[in-house]
């Protein structure tokens, strides 16, 4: 029951949050919630059927790029097929990719999917797609309009908070009812021993694909939001260090849950801010890379399970504590023989010896 609770907690106090937060804070709870998404997305993948990848920030690229591209600068697109064309955009390249990446193992496949996410960054990069190295920008954000009615503008800053946060809502729901199907299974199966799935009689291959679209449509999705949000796109979310970023967020929170993910998001992003402010650390903010990596080896070495494995870390450690006590309070109470040692504790016989 706590695990349902806490994720609609969750959303309810951010949804709360908008109305006391301040422009800059609002703007960072979403960067938060996009990365959020960005993170669920690899958790599909790392958590659900164990690919550990390092070009997932090529399918969050792609969606930020589509977002951009298919823009006009004149007017706001309509967003009924803006963003399902960003999201199409991002699967189509994972299903290409992935078709190939899949064939290897290990890794073989994170370097494998490395390369095709450099491919595509290069691509836009190098080449005059998306403006080359200075990017491209996006002036108006998407409007859903449905026969001269508009529902809701984007351009407002409330509705676009609420936007983002409806979509974490759906990304999260959306994978935790995946989790519990029977595709979900055949994932957490694939993940602790593929070899027994396919002696079981499972093709694994295609579970793995599908997972693999699934994930590089919502990374997608986060790109999208991304791009609205900042209305400016560069090279520099396709990556590698973007394909890192993720992947620690999600080693951060724990690799066996959606809530971990989300919550290694924010503790990164919140520890990035923290070290970049002047106010608190003035010219040393300029190297803030380097206490970013030391707080990292630290919760990494004492989270081996990630924050979402604290509070198990601490009940192991409480009932380990109360067995060493009770064990203590044992050979205390036993009787001691007339040499002054303790008596051995009762036994039964083993063959051979006699009944006493």
């Amino acid at each position: 029951m706590l695990n349902r609770l806490l994720p609609i907690a969750a959303l309810v106090a951010l949804a709360a949050f908008y109305w006391s937060g301040s422009d800059y804070y609002t703007g960072l709870a979403i960067k938060i919630m996009i990365y959020a998404i960005f993170a669920l997305s690899l958790q599909l993948l790392v958590g659900g059927a164990g690919l550990v990848s390092l070009g997932h920030a090529a399918f969050f690229g792609i969606g930020a790029y589509v977002a951009a591209l298919l823009s006009p600068e004149s007017e706001a697109a309509g967003l009924w097929w803006l963003l399902p064309a960003a999201l199409l955009a991002a699967a189509a390249y994972a299903l290409l990719t992935g078709a190939l990446a899949l064939r290897t193992r290990g890794v073989y496949f994170i370097m494998v999917t490395l390369a095709f996410s450099q491919m595509a960054y290069y691509v836009f990069h190098d080449t005059k797609i998306g403006g080359g190295s200075d990017g491209i920008y996006l002036y108006f954000r998407p409007e859903l309009s449905l026969w001269g009615w508009t529902p809701f503008d984007l351009g407002n800053a409330a509705t676009f908070y609420f936007f983002v946060l409806v979509c974490l809502a759906i990304a999260w729901g959306f994978l935790a009812l995946l989790r519990r199907s029977p595709f979900g299974a055949a994932l957490a199966g694939i993940r602790i021993n593929e070899q027994r799935m396919r002696a079981a009689g499972y093709s694994t291959y295609p579970y793995k694909l599908a997972a693999y679209v699934v994930g590089a449509t919502l990374a997608g999705l986060a790109g999208f939001l991304f791009a609205l949000k900042d209305g400016f796109v560069t090279p520099e979310l396709l990556a590698w260090e973007q394909s890192g970023l993720v992947l620690l967020m999600v080693i951060l929170g724990g690799m066996g849950s959606l809530g971990g993910a989300v919550l290694g998001t924010v503790t990164l992003v919140l520890l990035q801010e923290l070290f970049q402010s002047q106010a608190l650390f003035g010219d040393y903010a300029r190297h803030w890379h380097l206490p970013l990596g030391l707080a990292i080896i630290a919760l990494v070495a004492l989270l081996p399970n990630g924050l979402a494995g604290l509070p198990a870390q601490w009940r192991e450690r409480r009932e380990a504590r109360a067995a060493g006590s009770t064990v203590r309070k044992t050979d205390a109470a036993a009787p001691a023989r007339s040499d002054g040692e303790a008596a051995p504790a009762p036994r039964l016989p083993i063959h051979g010896e006699r009944h006493v």
